[in-house]
């Protein structure tokens, strides 16, 4: 009468050097390293064919401690693969965050010191204090200032200074400035006053004047600008500038460019404003620039 070992780790008859795993009925595929000192497989039938009734107690005993060792041995080993697996699949991904996928910025730039917007081909530079554009569901934004603050006014969250780029839908024929003051009302407004679900995060704009306005020059274009300050229901109001130019690129469709920055010590320098003007170039060529006073006289 034959008996078969039951299944588990034995040294492998191939390879003694590793262990390899009986199912009971045939070899698998399976090896491993052995960790600790295991006998080899007995054997179905004593090698002489027979033997004493001491001799075969001696073989079960043996198979028996066999079986012991290797489900001790198999249990550390899947233990430490199932923690192991279990810590694997308990560690949350790493999830990158993305820039808003406004076609201003949808081309990466090496230089991390500039914003590309391939639709009106131009860069802007990313100053000290400003940021590239994150987690922002508005279309065309350019820059921004880092972080958010709880508004003033009705509830949601605010930035202290952005920048917007847009080409602008506008007669043949009219000019960067026609554009420029015919634009800012709706950049105060939509800054300032409401948002695009209708609330007022700075309770509305109460008055505003005229700060500066004039000719300047931008990535190697003749614009123009005009700069509000407005005083709003609630918080300390703002600045907020639209500036119009030809585009470098394609049929040279006006391109516009608001700036909304808080008024107050937590708002960014005014004149960053006149410094971003400067910094715009036309993509490809950082050599051309521009900004208030640029080859065109002074702004008022």
């Amino acid at each position: 009468m034959s008996s078969t070992p039951p299944p588990g780790w034995y040294r492998d008859p191939s390879y003694p050097l590793t262990e390899r795993w009986w199912d009971g009925a045939a070899w698998t595929d399976h090896r491993r390293q052995p960790e600790v000192p295991v006998p080899p497989m007995v054997p179905s039938r004593p090698p002489d064919g027979g033997g004493s009734r001491r001799a075969k107690a001696v073989a079960l005993i043996t198979a028996g401690a066999v079986l012991v060792a290797a489900i001790v041995v198999g249990a550390l080993v899947l233990g430490r693969e199932g923690g192991g697996a279990a810590q694997a699949k308990s560690t949350p991904p790493v999830v990158s965050s993305t820039t808003t996928s406004s076609p201003a910025t949808s081309s990466a730039s090496e230089d991390s010191r500039v914003v590309v917007d391939d639709l009106n081909g131009i860069t802007f530079p990313v100053l000290q204090g400003w940021a590239r554009p994150q987690n922002i569901a508005e279309k065309d934004v350019v820059l921004t200032t880092p972080g958010t603050y709880d508004c003033p006014g009705d509830a949601g969250f605010c930035r202290h200074g952005r920048v917007i780029s847009r080409t602008a839908t506008a007669d043949a024929g009219t000019t960067p400035e026609a554009l420029a003051k015919g634009d800012i009302t709706d950049a105060a407004n939509a800054e300032y006053d409401r948002d695009t679900i209708g609330n007022r995060p700075f309770g509305g704009i109460t008055s505003h004047r005229s700060v500066k306005s004039g000719p300047v020059a931008v990535a190697g274009r003749v614009g123009y600008f005009v700069r509000w300050r407005v005083t709003t229901a609630k918080g300390p109001g703002g600045y907020v500038q639209s500036l119009a130019f030809p585009s470098s690129v394609g049929s040279g469709a006006p391109v516009l460019v608001r700036f909304a920055f808080d008024a107050g010590p937590d708002g960014p320098p005014l004149a960053d404003m006149d410094r971003i003007t400067e910094g715009i170039r036309p993509v490809g060529d950082a050599a051309t620039g521009g900004g208030v006073g640029s080859s065109i006289g002074t702004g008022r």
